[in-house]
């Protein structure tokens, strides 16, 4: 009877805390934030630097995509109205000195500018660009999974 007591206890331990991490891995694709909504001040929108498109960079993988477009401002990064990506926990916005960025491997060894976690997994975000950072050393924008190092989405950059 002892044996049989501490067995369930140990399998209700060992199943909460298998359950509680598959909850916290699973939350953001299975309740996923609402559709973001940002819009641009006319001052904010003063000068456009660069615009690009986020792609699917590996079309083999069903998990990791993206889509839509990316204006780059004076102090801002801004994505557009019809941006996705596929949800998942951790990601975050990168600007990147790389172009052409279409593996994960080929961020780890690069200077990025982490411009802070993404928002939500759809609609038009802002992200503002820190002070002193030259832009025109930066030929792509990323969303990048920081907890599994993991490419979601690249944007190369077509400067103006």
């Amino acid at each position: 009877m002892r044996r049989w007591l501490i067995s369930f206890l140990l399998g209700g331990i060992a199943g909460t805390a298998f359950g509680l991490a598959l909850g916290v891995f699973l939350f953001p694709c299975v309740f996923p934030p609402p559709p973001a909504a940002d819009v641009l001040s006319e001052a904010e929108r003063a000068r456009i630097v660069a615009t690009g498109n986020f792609i699917h960079a590996d079309p083999a993988d069903p998990i990791h995509y993206g889509s839509g477009n990316v204006t780059v401002y004076e102090r801002t990064v801004f994505l557009g109205t019809d941006f996705k990506v596929g949800p998942g926990p951790a990601y975050h916005v990168y600007l990147v000195p790389r172009a052409q960025v279409r593996r994960s491997a080929d961020i780890p060894d690069t200077m990025y500018v982490d411009l802070g976690g993404l928002r939500a997994f759809e609609g038009s975000q802002r992200y503002a660009v820190p002070a002193g950072v030259d832009l025109a050393r930066y030929a792509s924008v990323v969303i990048w999974c920081e907890r599994f190092g993991v490419l979601i989405s690249p944007a190369d950059l077509t400067f103006r």
